[in-house]
């Protein structure tokens, strides 16, 4: 380990790939998406015009060539099942109105209530999906399914319809708008906190199984079982201080998506748990002022803090019947609404980055020990 440590190229890499993934996360926009749909009901059998407001949306298209991205949009009932907006009428690059010519009856002859997707699509800003866009209620439902179906086939959208996106751009969440971008921070420092909390837990039993050997090291010489401490104790601070900043930003990221910083949800509550747990294993450490009982007794309770983790983290939060966290109580952490492919090239490469870095910052503090032990 110390070996490696002292090579310099996994720094480095480490600092290309917090930098790469800072300033792609930061800068790379999100896809073009609707923030605004205005009514959101309708009656079935009526003309109805819906004005929807855009976001990070070019509407007028290219100003070259104007006509080539021409906007359309359709209410989408299932698969093969979409009725055309019978005009759409672009204001400026974020407004626009769509009229719609709803039929009398939804696609389903059994169906009370749906709730339509709005697809827009221009060759500018590709094809997005409102998937809560519009909504409508049956009163009297067809006689048959194939006479319900009729208008909604005739204006299906089509194989090759619809547009790609033509740039780089990240998914667009309604309830998390910019803040998306968190999980290249809040996420990823969970990830690496782990990582580096292994580590720490790793030379916690390197320590005490040399405890009890006869050292093979000369006198003034730190010990090969005082290395395993103090490694112990460099990688266990740097997973605290990502834990700290990985709760802050959760705080953060909460304040916007549920209201409040602190809500008491279970994620936030066994987090903040296993924290404490940590927090204790260095006012242990402070206890106690012979080394040896206190490297002793501060790599058990090492050991018992990783145990606890675990369970805390990861398994009693999905025990729960009720949470606002993704990853808990079976709600998805990583859908690919959440987390695209796009996203994916920012953010595992920001994970490694986090773990090489916490890695420095350790190697740093076991130097800075062994720097203090040899002045003592």
């Amino acid at each position: 380990m110390e070996k490696f440590m002292r090579q310099s190229w996994w720094k480095l890499l480490s600092v290309v790939l917090v930098v790469y993934a800072i300033v792609v996360g930061m800068l790379v926009p999100l896809k073009p998406n609707l923030i605004s749909v205005s009514p959101r009901t309708g009656e079935l059998g009526q003309r109805v015009t819906v004005e929807v407001v855009g976001y990070n949306t070019n509407f007028l298209g290219d100003k070259a060539a104007p006509a080539a991205g021409a906007m359309q949009a359709w209410l989408r009932a299932g698969e093969g099942l979409s009725l055309a907006a019978s005009e759409v009428k672009v204001i400026d690059d974020r407004r626009a109105s769509l009229t719609f010519d709803l039929p009398g009856f939804l696609p389903d002859p059994e169906a009370e209530k749906q709730t339509l997707s709005i697809i827009v699509n221009n060759e500018t800003d590709g094809a997005f999906v409102d998937p809560v866009g519009f909504s409508v209620r049956q009163k009297n439902p067809a006689a048959s399914k194939a006479l319900a179906e009729a208008p909604w086939r005739a204006t299906a959208i089509q194989k090759g319809q619809l547009s790609a996106t033509p740039h780089m751009t990240f998914p667009f969440r309604g309830h998390l708008a910019e803040t998306i971008r968190n999980t290249y921070f809040h996420v990823s420092l969970w990830f690496a906190m782990m990582f580096v909390f292994i580590a720490g837990c790793v030379y916690a039993v390197k320590y005490l199984r040399r405890s009890g050997k006869a050292s093979d090291e000369l006198p003034g010489v730190v010990s090969l079982r005082d290395k395993a401490d103090y490694w112990s104790v460099a990688f266990t601070s740097v997973g605290m201080l990502y834990g700290i900043l990985g709760l802050v930003t959760g705080a953060m990221w909460a304040k916007y998506t549920w209201g409040s910083y602190w809500s008491w949800d279970i994620k936030q509550f066994t987090t903040l748990i296993a924290l404490l747990i940590y927090a204790g294993y260095f006012v242990l450490r402070a206890s106690f002022p012979d080394p040896e009982q206190r490297a002793r007794l501060g790599a058990a309770y090492n050991i018992f803090a990783f145990v606890c983790l675990i369970p805390l983290i990861y398994i009693l939060p999905r025990l729960s019947g009720n949470s606002l966290h993704p990853g808990a109580a079976g709600n998805p952490a990583f859908g690919g609404e959440d987390m695209d492919n796009t996203m994916r090239t920012v953010f595992y490469p920001i994970i490694i980055g986090w773990t090489l870095f916490g890695f420095w910052m350790a190697a740093v503090s076991y130097r800075i020990r062994v720097l203090r032990e040899g002045v003592e």
